[in-house]
């Protein structure tokens, strides 16, 4: 299935992605489908970020091309950092800096969303606890992640995830292409298989530290090509057999 969260009338909602018509539910899908009746065409839709995150695990270095871009190491576990609710932000939603802000770069990823609280996961049981993937862009202020010598502030200002345009549990997270486009043109390009960490096992590792809930997001970083972002740009996240994830940089 594909999962949207769409906002109608005011409210928001989740549905059902069937072909270019969305049949909306009368809750989030995390224990059960519960249709409401009502379909929309998808055209019709302001497709919203597709989860309800208390909170985004990201990983930072799991592709080895992009340690080395990195310059300062290639990590030998998971590098974890949180992202708080404020950085969500919807598909075709605008990307915004402060003004103090010198240089804003664009980090496509492959994410999933939690379905069901997570704690102690074992890696072969990960599929159990996972609603489906989706596109993220880790949206970075690279001076100021620099200049503060850690992440949080660097990547954690207003509408610095973009996430969507849904969630689909369609796919292998094992084996799916990823490509980054700035302005029409491929500025990153990669494939899961290269992750140092897969998915189980990233699950299992996070689960040992802390409690994932229903709705959280895990977002499993970036191949190499990282790069600067300016107003006026739109950028595109690409993921094989999700979608395509557009925002605009003002």
């Amino acid at each position: 299935m594909r999962y949207v969260k769409l906002l109608r009338d005011g409210r928001e909602l989740w549905g059902v992605l069937q072909g270019e018509l969305v049949r909306t539910l009368t809750k989030p899908p995390f224990e059960e489908i519960c249709y409401d009746g009502q379909i929309i065409p998808l055209n019709k839709c302001t497709l919203l970020a597709p989860c309800q995150a208390t909170k985004i695990v990201c990983v930072g270095k799991n592709y080895y091309d992009h340690a080395v871009e990195m310059g300062d190491g290639v990590p030998d576990r998971p590098i974890l950092f949180l992202k708080a609710p404020n950085t969500l932000n919807r598909p075709e939603g605008e990307i915004h800096a402060p003004g103090f802000v010198e240089r804003l770069d664009y980090e496509g990823e492959l994410a999933f969303v939690i379905r069901r609280r997570a704690k102690d996961v074992k890696a072969e049981n990960f599929a159990d606890y996972i609603l489906g993937y989706t596109c993220l862009n880790d949206v970075t202020a690279r001076d100021i992640q620099q200049a503060d010598g850690q992440w949080t502030r660097g990547k954690g200002m207003d509408g610095f995830a973009p996430v969507g345009p849904w969630v689909t549990d369609e796919v292998d997270p094992a084996a799916l292409d990823i490509v980054t486009r700035l302005n029409g043109k491929v500025v990153q390009q990669g494939n899961t298989r290269q992750f140092m960490t897969a998915v189980p096992q990233l699950l299992e590792f996070i689960t040992a530290s802390m409690t994932l809930e229903p709705g959280d997001v895990v977002t499993t970083g970036t191949p190499a090509g990282i790069g600067p972002m300016v107003p006026g740009d739109t950028v595109e996240v690409d993921i094989q057999g999700i979608g395509v994830l557009r925002n605009h940089v003002i």
